[in-house]
């Protein structure tokens, strides 16, 4: 069934302190902290957190090319000769992990934000509707595994356009949010997004907090992304133990909640289909959740809530890094 979901204006002011017990639709929320105080300190998010987490759940299953970075990949197969076990290793995200991850958001009522590939859509839409349906931000991450950094403007637009148009006719809920191919937008994407109406992108490295770039004179939401706590990069690229990768979590969350105190910061997880929904990873992700739930003031919240709510606040920094391309 095709879900829509749109998040009213109030529901961004709200605070959800999460305990073990709670689930999504609770109504026994407790209210938010005013945005003046917590924990006798000042609070420098407007929802009155000390310390916001996000978790991204890439959708990719069926989106890869030939010869994509698999544990197969290092001894490639002549062209036109198929993987079989490398393929059956990305269906694993959609057979198996989505829905172990999705069954954890459901326990600790947290929704996230999933950027979904147009063809893991196409090959496998009841996993994308399922996790619609769930209440999770659906996200363009384009119709294809594809570089897009070597496209033309008019190339490029076409590349994403279709990407959000082909999710949006299978899910109903149309990508407010951006992420490119291992993160490599070009010289034009932030223009191209802009002019799709993208309210945010996340292929930054460069924050521990959201913040705004001007393109053409209009501001633009950048939630930075993260190498550190990715199991695409740790667990997969370094063959990190999820012991290994649990205890990066905490630390992570340790050092940004202490800062928390003083200014404002994020903590992003990422998440992809075929590795953080191994069984392995999602205990020591279970784990790391309590853990932080033990901690007052931590808020979960999709990338588009954070966007919407800091967009207009005026103690975002504005960031001029990249203006030559923006213009």
């Amino acid at each position: 069934m095709k879900s829509s979901r749109v998040i009213p204006n109030t529901l961004l002011a709200l605070v959800f302190i999460f305990s073990s017990c709670q689930t999504p639709k609770s109504d026994t929320a407790m209210a938010p902290h005013p945005s003046s105080e917590l924990n006798g300190t000042n609070s420098h998010w407007p929802n009155g957190a000390q310390l916001v987490i996000s978790f991204s759940m890439q959708f990719e299953t069926g989106g890869q090319p030939e010869g994509a970075e698999s544990p197969f990949s290092g001894n490639p197969l002549t062209a036109g000769n198929p993987d079989m076990p490398a393929n059956s290793w990305f269906r694993y995200g959609a057979k198996e992990g989505v829905n172990r991850m999705l069954n954890l958001w459901k326990k600790h009522g947290i929704h996230v934000t999933s950027h979904v590939v147009g063809e893991a859509a196409i090959k496998y839409p009841e996993v994308a509707n399922a996790i619609a349906a769930g209440g999770h931000e659906i996200a363009a991450h384009g119709i294809s595994w594809s570089d897009q950094w070597n496209m033309s403007y008019e190339d490029e637009l076409q590349f994403i356009k279709e990407g959000i148009d082909t999710v949006e006719a299978i899910t109903g809920q149309r990508g407010r949010g951006y992420n490119a191919n291992w993160l490599r937008r070009g010289p034009n994407t932030l223009k191209v997004l802009q002019d799709l109406n993208f309210l945010y992108h996340i292929d930054d490295l460069s924050r521990d907090e959201p913040f705004i770039r001007m393109v053409r004179g209009e501001p633009f939401v950048v939630i930075p992304y993260t190498l550190r706590n990715n199991d695409i990069v740790n667990i997969e690229g370094k063959n990190w133990s999820p012991d290994q990768f649990l205890a990066q979590l905490k630390a992570e969350f340790d050092q940004l909640y202490s800062e928390g105190a003083s200014q404002r910061r994020m903590m992003s997880v990422s998440l992809h289909d075929r590795i953080g929904g191994a069984p392995s990873i999602v205990h020591v992700v279970d784990q790391f959740i309590e853990y932080a739930k033990q901690h007052e003031g931590v808020v979960f919240m999709r990338k588009d809530e954070i966007a919407e709510l800091i967009k207009d606040d005026p103690n975002t920094p504005i960031d001029h890094s990249e203006r030559e391309f923006n213009q």
